[in-house]
């Protein structure tokens, strides 16, 4: 770390002097425009740049793989790049169909190039028009119904609603994606920060519990899965698996509710309400393990793979409930 003195200059102008090794790095002369960036006590300086989209260029030759692919695709986006330039020495027609397949799955990115050896991709959202407040709003109701449609359709074999269920899921990851693009945006660029209009801090937050509620929809989609392979259920298990879902579902509940508010006073004590209600869960988990242990085998291990589904539901609700704190929590 450097220091500098703050000098007076003309009577009423603040200067400093920037480290000479810094603007060599970052080619900054005299003459040259700097941006500052306002954040509570900090004042952040940055090169201005004439050009403020991010291009990638990814070698996809004989990255044939499906989910090689696609991953490749989500890692680019996910890592902030504006434009991605996908090249080969000829991209097949497979190549081109996992490429347009993972782009439907993204927010705001689109193919606006296609050559025989060349696909560009461009995201056509600017950080301002992303809310990653109403993503993980939107994210909180999906992942939480697909948690009771799937426990539904477990106990009343539905499987036209277990069906619906993990296509839901791919909403869910969508937001993911736009949600951590955003994140990463955010720490690349400080003025990205000021245009989505929440401090680094709260987006790192809100990016963290996304991740819990991408989870909890993954866990929504094992259920409605599982379903398919256990005929209706009735009796105590049912009505149990239902309290366990709905005493679950409680904890992610009143932890986002903790996490959205501004009143930070509220917010503490609906995230410790949120993280003492998990030894219930527990509880009842237990409870429902006692009785599920009475089936036949095949059926006994399948519910005991759904018990412990709803019962991690409850502790990523905790894991929000602690950033719901840590958002709370006053500044240093």
């Amino acid at each position: 770390m450097e220091t500098r003195k703050v000098q007076v200059t003309g009577g009423s102008t603040y200067t400093v002097s920037l480290p000479k090794d810094w603007a060599t790095e970052n080619g900054v002369s005299a003459g040259s425009v700097v941006e500052f960036h306002a954040e509570q006590d900090l004042l952040l300086l940055a090169p201005k740049h004439d050009e403020d989209r991010v291009e990638g260029t990814l070698d996809i030759d004989g990255l044939d793989d499906p989910h090689e692919l696609t991953r490749a695709v989500m890692t680019m986006y996910v890592s902030g790049f504006d434009v991605i330039q996908l090249e080969a020495t000829r991209i097949t027609a497979e190549q081109r169909r996992i490429i347009r397949d993972a782009t439907q799955g993204l927010v705001g990115l689109e193919v606006i190039e296609e050559t025989s050896d060349r696909i560009v991709l461009q995201d056509l959202l600017d950080s301002s028009e992303l809310s990653i407040h109403n993503a993980i709003t939107r994210m909180r109701l999906v992942s939480l119904t697909m948690l009771s449609d799937a426990v539904e359709a477990l106990i009343e074999d539905d499987d036209d609603l277990a069906a619906n269920v993990m296509q839901r899921d791919d909403d869910v990851d969508r937001l993911w994606y736009m949600v951590s693009r955003v994140f990463r945006t955010v720490l690349r660029n400080p003025t990205a920060a000021n245009e989505i209009g929440f401090p680094r801090e709260t987006v790192f937050d809100y990016q963290s519990s996304a991740r819990q509620l991408e989870r909890i929809a993954d866990h929504a989609t094992k259920i409605a899965s599982l379903s398919l392979e256990i005929g209706e259920i009735s009796g105590d298990t049912a009505d149990l698996l239902r309290e366990l879902e709905s005493e679950a579902t409680v904890v992610p509940e009143m932890a986002m509710d903790a996490l959205l508010t501004d009143d930070n006073e509220a917010a503490v004590e609906q995230a410790n309400d949120a993280q003492s209600r998990i030894p219930a869960v527990d509880e009842t988990a237990r409870d429902i393990d006692s009785k599920v242990r009475k089936a036949d085998p095949e059926s006994a291990q399948i519910l005991g793979r759904i018990v412990d589904s709803l019962s991690r539901t409850a502790d990523y609700g905790g894991n929000i409930a602690e950033s719901a704190l840590q958002k709370a929590a006053p500044r240093p």
